[in-house]
């Protein structure tokens, strides 16, 4: 029988959420209890791929890499950020690539990605060029190698794109069957018609260039991709597998590859256990040899093309109409809305295309005066990008310059390149994508061309964003509240804007209420405090001081003096201006403290009101993290007292409450406010606490039972994993810990009878390290105390749902 090849690939990709001028994910409550949709899609998606469960019965019999096994790509900006967010799940990517390459003959089952999912069929060849190269150097940077393929964004492809990837090196790409256009045997003269999604997606293709240069095509199997995807087949793992196997035919005799494509966060973040499901099918596929695991680049070395292919130009995997969903009302959304138009998405990209093209012969021109050549320089700015040391800072220029810069010409160039990397990055898919104008994607994008346009006044001083906005005004929500683009734009966008004083305000309200070192970072500036002095009256708190405010990214500078005075709760007044000489900073300074000091704060406003005329700010003017934790502080004693109040409502009346659900009548709302409060607030305070009162927990947790108390799953659920987590990580630290493995046994009992889910999936992942290189030892063992270890440690086992005795006839169960 002729060989069956099985290949999945998934494509791992979140729409960038930073904010583009402190180049951080800021706070997402929407993703709560998680920080961000960053962090909670990780939580659910790409950590669970990391270490995937194989099950026998309800019983984790294995615990494996997805990743090693498939081919899959991740977007350069989501890895920037699990790099630094999430560095333990970002390494064992990088590890299953090093694995697979093992696995497939030299191959690594990672391939890259254009750099910022631009949609490229769209864009000038100066940004083809650009995104190919960046998405290869980045991948370099990560993986140490070179890829051999490329993921296009959205598969949106025309020859032009294929020109540009073959021209810097890549040797293959994945299409959509319905892109194909023709095929033929190679050197035939017949080409047979394919059109309508009807090629052959069991064989690599080659597709010649106009250039003379040719790259490999591979066209996945479309239904069962769809399956995946949309049509519920991840709910168990051998149907997965037996449909997989459906993509192979008796009748070709010739070697085969059955492989799909799907978005990565189908398994795990869109389908839940996806994960799971397709660790499953591959073992099944895999220990009954149905067909041999592999990847693109291992096959291609094995199977050359033996076909050629013309694609069918300016097409994608997911607008029906090829492209068109990125600059028109083509009617591809992603439904729910009727009555809404997408009309907003031609004037949008129209309004970027006049920014882009405006701004492209201003930087050539500029960035000419300063680098031997502006457009090799654009492409090569990702290895500053990666790594922006001033060193290595510094070293780029050096090969880039046309002489050696001074610190002014330094900041030029640093921020021209920044005007081009923004003009790049407000061209991302995710912004057309979906159905309405001031949806986050779209507000993101938007978002990035009021940075490019922020800098390019800085460096022209002309008046870009009033003609941008004209522009921007064509676009219409389907929300009549919203208006049209440009009001987004003065809503949203104008507002966030930093400079070099809003990050010295912030700097100096944080210091009202915690300390500081002296040289700090904040996101993505560096502080450096000159002169600091804090006083306290009552609860009044004055600060004053002078910093240097550096950008790390285009290392503008500037010396800042600020006052801050903090009256209490929410009342909070900070001026900030640039740093005059040091006599007129000591005559405020002394100002301040005498007027301070006999406590008179509205002395002190008026004072602050005059050396920053103009120039003061509030808590408004916080990054959204910091805020939130600054209000966080000033609601602990607010808190503290409504949960005594509440605590005293509830306790008193808790017997009416009783005898109200028994007669099922309805409940008075300050009841019910007064036993959420208390209850949960009693709870989130035990599951956070280093030492958990198990008592008052059981307690608390049968009054809620007794009086209906509705909990917050998500939060409560959120905070006993944090503390389990921390528990176990510690007994990886001392093993052999009995006390502490008691501790965690008991807390894991209880997680498991909650009336809420606690995720035990890291505690698995940890235990299954115990279970791999501590237990067999521990086996060996036959003092008293390592069999008590033992004991205990097959008992929590057995609660984590492992299976610790196998038996010779237990099969992994097909797990969903």
């Amino acid at each position: 029988m002729p060989e069956r090849y099985l290949c999945i690939h998934a494509h791992f990709y979140q729409p960038p959420r930073e904010n583009p001028w402190l180049e951080a994910v800021e706070l997402q409550d929407s993703a709560y209890p998680y920080h961000d949709w960053n962090e909670r899609i990780t939580a659910e998606c790409y950590a669970p791929n990391s270490a995937a469960r194989i099950l026998s019965g309800d019983r984790i019999v294995d615990i494996v890499s997805n990743y090693s096994k498939i081919s899959f790509n991740f977007g350069p900006t989501l890895l920037s950020w699990m790099e630094e967010n999430a560095p333990s799940f970002y390494a064992a990517i990088l590890e299953a690539d090093r694995a697979s390459a093992e696995r497939f003959g030299g191959h690594g089952s990672a391939i890259a990605q254009v750099y910022n999912h631009m949609i490229l069929p769209l864009a000038t060849r100066a940004d083809k060029e650009t995104q190919v190269a960046w998405g290869i150097r980045d991948f370099e940077h990560r993986f140490g190698r070179k890829p051999e393929g490329m993921w296009l964004a959205e598969t949106a492809v025309d020859v032009e794109t294929l020109e540009v990837l073959a021209e810097a090196g890549i040797r293959f790409t994945v299409l959509a069957p319905h892109q194909a256009g023709r095929v033929r045997a190679m050197n035939a003269e017949q080409w047979d018609d394919v059109g309508g999604a009807r090629i052959d997606p069991t064989m690599a293709y080659v597709q010649r260039l106009p250039s003379g240069r040719e790259i490999n095509l591979f066209f996945y199997d479309g239904p069962i991709s769809r399956a995946v995807a949309f049509e519920g087949l991840l709910s168990n793992g051998l149907t997965f597998a037996e449909r997989l196997m459906t993509g192979f035919s008796g009748e070709r005799d010739r070697a085969q590859l059955m492989h799909i494509a799907t978005d990565g966060e189908t398994y795990g973040h869109h389908h839940k256990y996806g994960d799971m499901a397709l660790a499953y099918a591959l073992h099944h596929i895999e220990s009954n040899n149905l067909a041999r695991l592999t990847n693109y680049g291992e096959f291609l070395e094995k199977f050359p093309p033996t076909h050629e292919v013309e694609i069918i130009e300016n097409t994608s995997w997911s607008c029906a109409h090829g492209v068109e969903r990125w600059r028109s009302d083509c009617g591809c959304n992603s439904g729910g809305h009727a009555g809404w138009n997408q009309q907003w998405r031609a004037p949008l990209r129209a309004a970027l295309d006049w920014l882009r093209d405006t701004l492209a012969p201003k930087y050539d021109e500029a960035a000419g005066e300063l680098l031997l050549d502006p457009a090799r320089t654009r492409k090569d700015y990702i290895d500053v990008v990666l790594d922006r040391s001033p060193e290595n800072v510094s070293a780029f220029f050096a090969r880039h310059a046309r002489h050696a810069l001074s610190a002014e010409e330094r900041i030029r160039a640093l921020r021209l390149l920044e005007m081009q990397r923004h003009a790049m990055l407000m061209y991302t898919s995710c912004g057309w994508f979906f159905d309405e104008l001031s949806g986050i994607e779209t507000v993101q994008v938007i978002f990035y061309a009021g940075r490019a346009i922020q800098i390019a006044q800085r460096l022209f001083g002309d008046h870009l964003e009033e003609q941008f906005l004209e522009r921007l005004a064509e676009a219409k929500s389907n929300l009549p509240e919203n208006g049209d683009a440009r009001q987004i734009y003065e809503r949203w966008v104008k507002p966030a804007a930093v400079n070099l004083l809003k990050v010295g305000a912030h700097y100096a309200i944080s210091l009202l209420f915690s300390g500081h070192p002296e040289e700090t970072p904040t996101y993505c500036y560096s502080v450096a405090r000159m002169d600091f002095r804090r006083l306290e009256s009552g609860r009044a708190r004055l600060a004053v001081g002078r910093v240097l405010i550096t950008s790390r990214i285009t290392e503008d500078t500037q010396f800042l003096t600020f006052g801050a005075l903090h009256l209490g709760d929410n009342n909070v007044a900070v001026g900030v201006r640039p740093a005059g000489d040091d006599e007129a900073y000591q005559k405020f300074a002394r100002e301040a403290r005498e007027v301070f000091g006999r406590a008179d704060l509205a002395g002190t406003m008026r004072l602050l009101d005059r050396h920053f005329p103009g120039q003061t700010y509030s808590l408004k003017s916080l990054f959204r993290d910091e805020q939130r934790r600054i209000v966080d502080i000033i609601l602990q004693s607010v808190l503290h007292e409504a949960e005594g109040a509440y605590r005293q409502i509830y306790e008193m009346h808790a017997p009416l409450m009783r005898f109200l659900n028994d007669l099922s009548l309805p409940m008075p709302k300050v009841l019910t406010m007064s036993a959420e409060f208390v209850a949960n607030a009693a709870l989130r305070r035990q599951f956070s606490s280093p030492d958990p009162d198990l008592d008052r927990i059981r307690a608390v947790l049968d009054a809620a039972r007794a009086d209906r108390i509705a909990l917050d799953g998500p939060g409560l659920g959120y905070a006993f994993k944090k503390n389990l987590d921390r528990l176990f990580a510690a007994l990886l630290e001392a093993p052999t810990d009995l006390g502490l493995l008691n501790r965690i046994d008991t807390l894991v009992a209880m997680a498991r009878s909650l009336p809420f889910e606690v995720s035990l999936w890291r505690v698995q992942n940890m235990f299954h390290q115990l279970l791999r290189n501590v237990y067999p030892a521990m086996r060996e063992m036959q003092e008293e105390e390592a069999q008590a270890w033992r004991t205990k440690f097959e008992q929590l086992g057995e609660r984590l749902s492992f299976q610790m005795a196998a038996t010779e006839n237990s099969q992994p169960a097909a797990a969903a």
